[in-house]
């Protein structure tokens, strides 16, 4: 791998355009991913969020969950926000009918659990490995986790919650770093995608 990795951004709903913002800040090569071919031509993936059960639908529409499900099996380095944390959560609580994710972290997750859309809030929080003091987040009916198994590990915790985890190169956070102009997280990301650790 080059450097320069290219990291796609599934762009099916949610602030993709963000997210492709913050990841070439982060010196990655930032591209949309929408067909299930656009897979094979990227070194890491970005879940952005965005309303997971519209996600999940879109996903299987396009022909995009299975090969999804394959890849982070396989080992793609993938970096989910907000609803992106809720699908690659192993397990939800609360799941809409039909919602199915893609897995790839040992957690069970609570969809909105931070309250509605009038709700949203922004916080400081500390994430483990990145340096620099705490990272801002946009809170925005933003889900916790409300618990982690073994193979996961915990990044991140507000209010008494699980924020931010990780197991092994798979990463997500509750809260939207991509909106703050803080792209910390999303260097912690790609130095995962570049170094596979």
């Amino acid at each position: 791998m080059s450097s320069t990795p290219t990291i796609g951004v599934l762009a099916l709903q949610g602030d993709v355009r963000e997210h492709l913002a913050a990841l070439a800040a982060a010196d990655a090569a930032a591209v949309p991913v929408r067909r299930p071919e656009e897979l094979a031509g990227v070194d890491g993936l970005v879940i952005p969020g965005g309303e997971s059960t519209t996600i999940s639908k879109l996903a299987a529409l396009f022909g995009l969950a299975e090969p999804l499900r394959a890849a982070i099996r396989d080992g793609l380095p993938v970096y989910g926000t907000c609803a992106g944390l809720i699908m690659l959560a192993d397990k939800i609580l609360d799941p809409r009918s039909g919602q199915e994710t893609f897995g790839g972290i040992d957690m069970i997750v609570r969809r909105n659990a931070f309250g509605r859309q009038n709700e949203s809030f922004e916080a400081f929080v500390d994430v483990r490995g990145v340096a620099g003091g705490p990272v801002e987040g946009v809170f925005i009916r933003a889900p916790w986790v409300e618990s982690v198994g073994a193979r996961a590990e915990v990044l991140a915790e507000y209010d008494g919650h699980i924020v931010a985890v990780r197991q092994g190169q798979v990463m997500a956070t509750s809260f939207h770093p991509e909106l703050t102009g803080d792209h910390r997280v999303h260097e912690l990301f790609v130095h995962t995608v570049r170094t596979g650790s």
